[in-house]
């Protein structure tokens, strides 16, 4: 059930870009570095830090990506395609899969920011921060296919 509710989250962020252009999913619509494209990304790295980094004990040279605990997870280079990046959290999210799978719910690992934490607790927050990212994702996608006009009364 876990899982399942992980892979559904992970497919909502997906699909609330699917189908954007490039531009579109390069949108600044707030203030933050959160674009539709950057969502994707800060996904993939949070999939690299958790399993790949966290639970695997991979180093930073040995991950597929971006996979440091910082706002660099957001960052798209100009020449990454929004298929590219969909692309690159598919696989980050199948290696995560295949760690996850090594381990059982009620192992546990220290982690330096939170403390013993277990693989359930990781999956969960992980969860947690996907089902997030997916309402970022409808409302920027919202604002994209259906941009509100402000009303100027003079």
């Amino acid at each position: 059930m876990i899982e399942n509710l992980l892979d559904y989250n992970r497919e909502a962020l997906i699909v609330a870009v699917r189908g954007l252009s490039e531009d579109q999913a390069r949108l600044r619509l707030v203030a933050s570095l959160t674009t539709p494209i950057s969502l994707i990304k800060h996904a993939a790295g949070a999939e690299r830090i958790w399993f790949h980094r966290f639970w695997a004990g991979l180093d930073e040279s040995e991950c597929d990506g971006y996979s440091r605990r910082d706002e660099g997870t957001f960052a798209v280079a100009n020449d990454e395609s929004l298929a590219d990046v969909i692309a690159e959290f598919e696989r980050a999210s199948q290696s995560s899969r295949e760690i996850a799978a090594r381990f059982d719910l009620d192992d546990t690992k220290d982690n330096p920011r939170e403390g013993t934490v277990s693989m359930r607790w990781t999956l969960l927050a992980i969860i947690q921060e996907f089902a997030r990212h997916a309402g970022h994702a409808d409302i920027l996608r919202e604002q994209i296919d259906r941009p509100i006009a402000l009303h100027n009364p003079c």
